[in-house]
């Protein structure tokens, strides 16, 4: 018997792992605009290399396949081309021995089907769909597509005020996104091919940490077009809407159910997350253009909503998500069982709640289930357990948000799905009665849980805290008039609602709860279009020269990551939890900035992302 070796089989695998870490970075960095039959022949094209060559349906059948995919990609192929493709895939799927082989030809049919128009444009007019090309990541996947690459280089220069003021051409909130954003920007950027995408959101605190955006001069309004315009909601979607229209020259109104401005911004994140100074900072540059009426404290029903329409030339309405849904439960509106939505929705009227060795249960697992219950740390609770029904790794908040929660001491009971609330005598609930789960079939692009077959689990609660959704109150605009589906509003693709011209609607009631710089987005494209609807073409300018791009700075480097205030001294209150970047750290992340913009295949002349 020959000896055994701990070695790899080959020598070559362990110099092919590292290797495959750069083909990782290489697909994590697809370019936004890329063909989708380009991407889907390239997947082939490494399928057909990973054939062990056993059976002849992956040996054989991968590379023709790859080899007809090609040609559909270049335009060369027919009707005849795609028929062979569909019936080779399917004889593939179905013969092959191993994954290998039997996913990549599935793939291929769900792909031919997913983007079954480009297959169309390619077919029959031989080049790919209209628009499709590669542009600059960052600001391609940013909702509102403000200048990341301009406003980096201005902080890398030190031109505070001048990066507030390119970031505000296209995003009013810059402190906001500073603070709050889910940085969607930094999903592609090209650096991820070099060592790792920029810290872009730390890039924007550093600007408005420097300089705070109330001090920096808006633009100058354009002449009165003396038409006027309601906002109905005064959260990031309808300030922003305001903030653009009156610039433009036209009279707004903002209705504001909530005692102050900044619907969830102020009413749905923590004061930790988001201090209220800095909120107030964003929303006072906002007023000081001139021309917005707030009307807080107004709720508006069908006959409100009748009267504005009446009176007012255009109308959006951007109320938000600010219903919190409920779970059908056994005592599930026992004393103590409370609406996260609520409680956060008094918070940011300051009425915090005293949680002093209390024992709280959070039911969720998304950013708001995180929100609470770091929230119930810092209330004072002796114990904070999240309960959710999948795993921690199927959560949808932010990693960095469950790890913080982790840090700080809150539990994670996952895989436990709330079966019913157990109450005391006098009512009050007493713990959270969970049925453990195992993780099972993926539906809907995610594994589900199902039932295991374990015992009941009994988790004590003073509070239990329901963060499962959120709802839109859409009743009273459907009374008027307005489209409603599965609870939220319909428009159409310039976001105007249906039969009511003139009236549009747009962010978390028209798309259903998602992050404040995709209502900032939908805001902003509100203001461009109503300004159109009004007859005007309005174009604005911020009037910032850009640095002429520097020679691209190569060398690996590691990414600059906002550091945080010790969780044992951070739990302790509801001040803001986040250092910003040193000058020196700025700097150099801003160094890391490979200009995209300027430099390769996004490189189109400026304001190619056309200014509202």
């Amino acid at each position: 018997m020959s000896a055994l070796s701990i070695e790899p089989k080959t020598a070559a695998d362990a110099k092919v792992e590292s290797y495959l870490k750069r083909f990782e970075r290489r697909v994590e960095a697809a370019p936004p605009g890329q063909c989708p039959l380009t991407t889907v022949a390239s997947f082939l094209e490494t399928g057909a290399n990973q054939t062990c060559g056993k059976c002849v349906p992956c040996r054989d059948g991968l590379p023709k396949l790859s080899e007809l995919m090609r040609e559909l990609a270049n335009c060369q192929a027919n009707n005849e081309t795609l028929g062979t493709m569909c019936a080779l895939a399917q004889m593939i799927r179905d013969a092959s021995d191993c994954a290998v082989g039997y996913e990549a030809a599935q793939a291929t049919l769900d792909a031919l089907d997913t983007f079954s128009e480009e297959v169309e444009a390619h077919l029959v007019g031989h080049s790919c769909t209209q628009g499709m090309g590669q542009s600059v990541p960052c600001e391609t996947l940013c909702p509102a597509h403000v200048n990341v690459p301009g406003y980096i280089a201005l902080v890398g220069e030190g031109r505070y005020a001048d990066a507030i003021k390119l970031i505000r051409k296209d995003n009013p909130f810059p402190t906001a996104c500073a603070l709050v954003c889910e940085h969607p920007c930094e999903k592609r950027c090209r650096r991820i091919l070099i060592d790792a995408p920029l810290n872009i959101r730390g890039i924007k605190k550093m600007a408005v940490d420097q300089v705070a955006a109330d001090s920096v001069a808006t633009p100058e309004r354009l002449p009165d077009s003396g038409k006027r315009i309601a906002v109905v909601g005064g959260g990031p979607s309808g300030l922003t809407c305001a903030y653009y229209a009156a610039l433009m020259g036209h009279s707004v109104t903002v209705f504001e159910a909530n005692h102050s401005l900044g619907g969830m911004m102020r009413y749905g994140i923590p004061a930790y997350r988001f201090p209220r100074e800095r909120l107030d900072e964003d929303i006072r540059a906002i007023l000081s253009v001139g021309n917005i009426e707030v009307k807080c404290d107004t709720r508006i029903d069908a006959v409100a909503m009748a009267k504005i329409n009446d009176e007012f030339d255009a109308v959006y309405v951007a109320i938000g998500a600010q219903l919190g849904k409920t779970l059908k439960l056994e005592n599930g509106d026992a004393e103590g069982v409370v609406s996260a939505v609520d409680l956060l929705q008094k918070i940011g009227d300051g009425d915090y709640p005293d949680f002093s060795g209390k024992k709280v249960v959070v039911v969720g697992g998304g950013n708001v289930a995180m929100d609470c219950a770091r929230t119930s740390v810092r209330a004072g609770a002796s114990e904070v357990t999240v309960a959710y029904r999948r795993r921690q790794s199927d959560m949808t908040a932010l990693v960095e948000e469950v790890e913080a929660a982790v840090v700080e001491g809150v539990e994670m009971a996952v895989l436990e799905a709330p079966a019913r609330v157990e109450v005391d005598e006098s009512g009050h609930c007493s713990a959270l009665i969970t049925q453990p789960q195992m993780i099972g079939a993926v539906k809907r692009g995610r594994p589900a849980p199902v039932a295991a077959k374990k015992p009941e689990r009994r988790i004590e609660a003073d509070v239990i805290l329901i963060a499962v959704g959120q709802d839109i109150d859409v009743d009273p605009f459907v009374d008027f008039g307005m489209h409603a589906e599965r609870g939220s509003f319909i428009a159409n693709g310039q976001l105007e609602s249906p039969d009511l011209p003139g009236v549009y609607v747009g962010g978390d009631c028209q798309s259903g709860p998602a992050t404040v710089i995709k209502a900032i987005g939908a805001g902003k494209v509100a203001a461009r279009n109503i300004d159109e609807y009004l007859g005007y073409h309005h174009t604005l300018s911020c009037d910032v020269a850009l640095p002429e791009p520097k020679q691209n700075d190569r060398m690996p480097k590691g990414r600059v990551e906002i550091a945080e205030r010790p969780a044992r001294e951070r739990k302790n209150d509801f001040l803001g939890v986040e250092y910003g970047m040193s000058l020196e750290e700025a700097e150099q992340e801003c160094g890391r900035c490979l200009r995209c913009d300027c430099f390769g295949a996004g490189c189109q002349v400026d304001g190619r992302f056309q200014y509202v």
